[in-house]
């Protein structure tokens, strides 16, 4: 179809640049990312060049330029991208458009996966901060995107605010015993315990534990019930309390 469309239209015509694209998409689609990224970056360069930058077809070429990026783990370059999509859609539909907030939300895990925490973190508050739109399962991604990138920059107080935040929210919506409440209050009580607060540890990890062995039928739930056992042990031994881990035995 590329070359047919090249031959009757020409290499930059926008029905010649669509079936790149849609070439580069099943390269990527079949793990051949290197061969993928090529065709995206020349569908793009022809869009950019012959339509505009800010031509649906160029946007649709970049985003999926970025998306394949992601996929190859070159998470600078897909920020790159990203940042790019973020400012056009902002111009175009406005800063707190939904359109332009998704692109901001991949903007700051491109960034977090980057390594630029300070602009990820920049990225997820202002998308949290505008994200009535969303659904809950969006801004739950949302808070624990941020929360990994706090704990990262080291700001641990902040990182626990959020993983609170999700915990709360999850319990609403799924309940207290849900595998995915579990597992975000699960990091809530790691988080004390890795920042040298035993006794919090100790409060947090007990109740998830309660919860894991109420719901332990699940197995998903005993597989987490049994690594939440391991750290409560050792959050009550760095308590100072020998006694209550012998009675987890």
């Amino acid at each position: 179809m590329l070359t047919e469309c090249a031959q009757r239209h020409g290499e930059e015509h926008p029905d010649t640049i669509a079936a790149r694209n849609n070439l580069a998409g099943r390269y990527a689609a079949t793990g051949r990312r290197d061969i993928a990224v090529t065709e995206f970056e020349r569908a793009l360069s022809d869009a950019v060049r012959t339509l505009g930058e800010h031509h649906v077809l160029a946007e649709v070429v970049r985003e999926n330029l970025a998306v394949c990026h992601e996929d190859a783990d070159r998470f600078g370059d897909a920020a790159h991208h990203w940042q790019q999509l973020v400012a056009q859609r902002a111009a175009r539909l406005g800063r707190h458009h939904p359109d332009t907030l998704l692109a901001r939300a991949r903007l700051a895990v491109a960034c977090r996966r980057a390594g630029r925490l300070r602009e990820a973190a920049d990225h997820y508050r202002d998308v949290l901060q505008h994200s009535a739109a969303f659904s809950a399962e969006d801004v739950e991604a949302w808070r624990l995107g941020l929360a990994r990138t706090l704990r990262r920059m080291g700001q641990d107080d902040e990182c626990r605010a959020q993983l609170r935040l999700v915990v709360a929210q999850r319990r609403l919506r799924l309940g207290v015993r849900h595998p995915r409440t579990l597992a975000v209050h699960y990091q809530l009580g790691l988080s004390y315990a890795r920042s040298g607060r035993p006794e919090e540890a100790v409060r947090v990890l007990r109740e998830v534990y309660r919860h894991c062995l109420a719901a332990v039928g699940d197995p998903e739930v005993r597989r987490l019930a049994l690594q939440v056992r391991r750290e409560l042990a050792a959050a009550y031994r760095a308590a100072g309390r020998p006694q209550a881990v012998a009675a987890l035995r």
